[in-house]
């Protein structure tokens, strides 16, 4: 009989405010070790996901328990937490798998952290191009006819220079191969470009040619990659990917996390791809409680007014 009426107790305990208590620092006692661990799986185990379960269950029914009591603000503050431990339960059906993917190729299989093994995720991933954007780098361009030195400008690439009729801007400059790309333009009309590599579409007749003195170490700006992505055969979609702007499809987000070069200096790229079905419903839990905080602090306002 004494444990029929602990059983008939047990929804109304659990509805307790020192029940949420209880499960907040068991929660908080789980989850802290896992900021200081590289391995996030502790976010995943049946322990914590169990703790966030009966949370989102003990804040439910107190919300039901108190629906007639409760203020409009704070029934969308509870709303809106129950849709985050929604979405982070969600989250631990999703995955994140990594691959380093040379320039120009591709690949089937990637490593599943949660499963510790190379799988086959249904699709190949290309890499067909690994880009780079620098700021603007100080050169110095020496200014030839024939064997003889014309000039020397000093400039940084985006600007140009004025000379005999001429004005040359220098386009870019590839710090991995040292070539120069210039732009000659006559009276405002342009009539080639040059590489410092000896490549020239100028007209036969041009007497001048370039070459780069020397430049100054040049700041990486943005560092991103185009990918396409095949799938039965067939290519399904391409887009770019870059640390903080993945690249998405099929409810995955593809990120490079790194671009390298291997011993013999095959550029590759380091690519992430996270499934995160949980992604949208945290997202919309925090708009709600946003709504219902605002909501809160007005009431508050209004009743001191």
């Amino acid at each position: 009989m004494a444990i029929l009426d602990k059983l008939n107790k047990l929804p109304i305990w659990v509805a307790s405010t020192e029940c949420a208590v209880i499960l907040f620092l068991a929660i908080a006692a789980v989850a802290i070790p896992g900021t200081f661990m590289e391995d996030r799986s502790i976010y995943a185990s049946p322990l914590f996901l169990v703790l966030l379960g009966i949370f989102g269950l003990n804040l439910l029914l107190c919300t039901i328990k108190r629906r007639r009591t409760i203020s409009r603000p704070v029934l969308i503050l509870h709303t809106g937490v129950l849709l985050t431990l929604a979405g982070c339960i969600a989250t631990s059906f999703g995955y994140v798998a990594t691959v380093n993917i040379y320039e120009g190729t591709s690949v089937s299989k990637f490593y599943r952290w949660d499963k510790k093994a190379d799988v086959d995720l249904g699709f190949d991933l290309l890499v067909k191009k690994i880009n780079s954007e620098y700021y603007p780098i100080p050169v110095k361009v020496g200014v030839l006819k024939g064997l003889q030195k014309e000039n020397l400008f000093i400039l940084k690439t985006g600007e140009s220079f004025e000379f005999n009729g001429y004005r040359i801007a220098a386009e870019s400059l590839d710090p991995v191969t040292e070539q120069l790309t210039l732009t000659v333009y006559e009276q405002n009309r342009r009539i080639g470009s040059y590489n410092t590599s000896g490549l020239s579409d100028l007209p036969a007749d041009f007497p001048y040619t370039f070459a780069l003195v020397a430049f100054q170490n040049p700041r990486l700006k943005r560092l991103w990659v185009d990918l396409d992505i095949n799938q039965n055969s067939g290519n399904t979609a391409g887009g770019t990917s870059e640390v903080n702007g993945p690249f998405q499809w099929g409810g995955l987000y593809f990120y490079n996390t790194q671009i390298g070069k291997d011993s013999e200096g095959t550029p590759y790229a380091g690519i992430q791809i996270v499934r995160d079905p949980g992604r949208p419903v945290v997202f919309a839990g925090f708009a709600v409680m946003g709504l219902g905080a605002v909501l809160s602090f007005k009431r508050r306002f209004s009743r001191k007014a």
